[in-house]
């Protein structure tokens, strides 16, 4: 009780006001990085060292620690997060940024539905963002008729009419049908 407090929780607030995470990571480094890695936490950033705990708490015993703060040290922050990401699924993962904009409240109705909607389509393992290029991607084939290329229209309608269940195909076939007599 150096600290004068009742609980924990309230350590946590006297000491880290700013971020609880901040405290758990912390935790998390303390819990699963050898003594010596911990030592050099401040030299490779705590950041970094969040990282490091990721493969130490699967390796345990094994983890070889002089590689991988020898890593921590050289590489850029994403750069390291990656290698690490890479150590932990066996898979390049392809580099990726959050991105922020602004929706009105009254345009996240439309967004929602056309994610989830897109998300059915592809697979509900596709990821928001997948979803969302592939609106995109959509949008764009559309906006090329502009140029004259009528063939990329073509190829999304056909695209989109596969995923169709079968009762609105009939429908979109006989408005086909109908519009072309």
């Amino acid at each position: 009780r150096v600290e004068n407090v009742k609980s924990f929780d309230e350590f946590l607030e006297k000491r880290f006001p700013e971020s609880r995470r901040k405290a758990y990571y912390l935790m998390s480094i303390h819990e699963h990085l050898p003594p010596q890695a911990r030592r050099e936490l401040k030299e490779v950033g705590w950041t970094k060292g969040l990282e490091l705990a990721k493969v130490a708490r699967r390796d345990r015993q094994h983890f070889d620690c002089a590689t991988w703060l020898h890593k921590a040290r050289e590489m850029p922050k994403e750069q390291f997060k990656q290698e690490v990401e890479k150590e932990l699924t066996g898979q390049e993962t392809e580099p990726w940024e959050i991105i922020y904009f602004k929706l009105y409240k009254s345009q996240i109705p439309v967004v929602e539905q056309a994610i989830e909607t897109a998300a059915l389509m592809l697979g509900t393992d596709k990821s928001r963002g997948y979803c969302l290029e592939m609106i995109c991607a959509d949008f764009l084939a559309g906006a090329n008729l502009e140029n004259g290329n009528s063939q990329v229209l073509l190829q999304s309608a056909l695209r989109f009419f596969k995923f169709l269940p079968g009762e609105e195909r009939r429908t979109f076939m006989e408005y086909v049908t109908q519009k072309a007599s």
